[in-house]
């Protein structure tokens, strides 16, 4: 392909991508009660919405709540169940970690199905700590993937240097290993938090209308009646995600997080 070729297929690619963001954002700006593009007339008034009606605040905080937690959640075992894998080299060790990326791999319709029976059966559905669980375990992937990458990025040397100057298991592990790795958890624990924000399937199936997270508020807006205060619950989910990737970027170096790295001779 040409030098040509290749400008016009990724403008192309750009286009598709970035068109339904800027209708998106073009929907959120109607001055009257619209959702038209363009937009008709122009303003923000739909932005402080969110924050001043009772239901979209309500959605929101449920959806910042579960996902900040569920992020944790998630981090939280994909940690231990990393460090084992790396540490202990056994020989199930690949069993283990394709049961961690099964949740992630399942369509999420079968796996909050499955939640649902399963909380259901012990009389626990519609808390919000369902849902925080279920997110936490369907994307629990990321943060062992990334958690794994950071692991495996580790120079042998150092951990022997570490053995070498005294350190039993727990002091490497809090001096030498934990912050190697921090950066990778970071990283997971940004990508959960962002997908949280935005799932729907589990939070609908486990919240029972008693749990409303924000994309849960947004379909059921739809089915009351178009407002462009969806357009712009669409346009902070665009903003929220954009903000938090690029911190870890910027702060993280992104490259070397998602494994395009090798120990320096």
């Amino acid at each position: 392909m040409t030098r040509w070729g290749k400008t016009v297929f990724l403008t192309l690619v750009f286009g598709m991508t970035a068109a339904p963001l800027l209708i998106v954002a073009g929907v959120s700006l109607n001055a009257k009660k619209r959702m038209f593009f363009p937009p008709d007339g122009v303003s923000l008034r739909w932005f402080p919405e969110i924050f001043e009606t009772a239901k979209w605040l309500e959605a929101l905080t449920n959806s910042v709540v579960i996902a900040v937690s569920a992020a944790f959640i998630a981090v939280s075992i994909a940690l231990p169940i990393a460090y084992f894998l790396w540490r202990h080299k056994v020989f199930y060790a690949k069993a283990l970690f394709v049961a961690g990326l099964v949740p992630f791999a399942l369509p999420p319709v079968i796996t909050a199905l499955g939640m649902l029976v399963f909380w259901g059966e012990i009389g626990f559905v519609g808390k919000m700590w369902n849902i925080m669980i279920g997110h936490g375990v369907f994307l629990v992937t990321l943060p062992l993937v990334m958690i794994s990458l950071g692991l495996e990025s580790i120079d042998d040397e150092i951990v022997e240097a570490a053995r070498t100057m005294g350190a039993d298991g727990r002091r490497m592990f809090a001096t030498v290993i934990f912050p190697m790795v921090l950066p990778y958890m970071v990283a997971g624990y940004a990508f959960v938090l962002v997908l949280s924000m935005n799932e729907y399937i589990i939070s609908f199936f486990l919240g029972q209308h008693a749990t409303i997270t924000l994309p849960v508020q947004v379909l059921a807006s739809l089915r009351s009646g178009y407002t462009p205060v969806i357009a712009a619950v669409a346009v902070m989910f665009i903003l929220f995600a954009v903000v938090v990737f690029s911190a870890v970027a910027r702060f993280g170096d992104l490259p070397k997080l998602l494994g395009a790295w090798t120990p320096k001779e």
